[in-house]
């Protein structure tokens, strides 16, 4: 019996593949591992849409947050927005934040009873924020996904 060496150009090549498949498990593994738990919850594009809906049933209504002699929170939002499907989450978890300390309010911009609290929050785009003092001056806007950590320091300073 005789046996035939491989050659070298063969011997690198298969020693080449099997380097970039560990380099590529690697790759993936470091993904996968430094993924914040968060997001690995909103894989699906409709998780959003979902969490978006579920805020606006448990919001405050807005005749009773203008009432209420704490700081509000409006979120100005539309169902097709997917910026304010992406910043449902945040807002979802600052309300549980800041519990009933804050009112919590969310108005869908393509309802028509809404129009004359657009025009005078000077709502151009939607999400369009508005944080409102307890005497329901403005304190604060935010239009577009704005950062956690913003919404919370800006939160917390109103409420001091």
């Amino acid at each position: 019996m005789t046996v035939h060496p491989i050659p070298t150009r063969t011997r690198f090549r298969q020693t080449y593949g099997i380097v970039i498949a560990v380099i590529g498990l690697f790759a993936i593994a470091a993904l996968v591992l430094t993924r914040p738990m968060g997001a690995i919850a909103h894989l699906s594009p409709l998780s959003g849409l979902i969490t978006l809906k579920a805020s606006a049933q448990t919001a405050m209504a807005y005749g009773e947050a203008m009432a209420n002699p704490q700081p509000t929170l409006i979120e100005f939002y539309a169902d097709w927005c997917t910026t304010c499907q992406a910043l449902a989450p945040t807002l979802d978890q600052i309300h549980q934040q800041f519990g009933e300390s804050l009112n919590f309010v969310m108005i869908d911009i393509d309802a028509p009873q809404w129009q004359q609290q657009i025009q005078q929050f000077q709502v151009q785009g939607v999400p369009h924020l508005a944080l409102v003092n307890p005497d329901q001056t403005v304190a604060d806007t935010f239009i577009g996904k704005v950062p956690q950590s913003v919404l919370v320091n800006r939160i917390t300073d109103l409420m001091m």
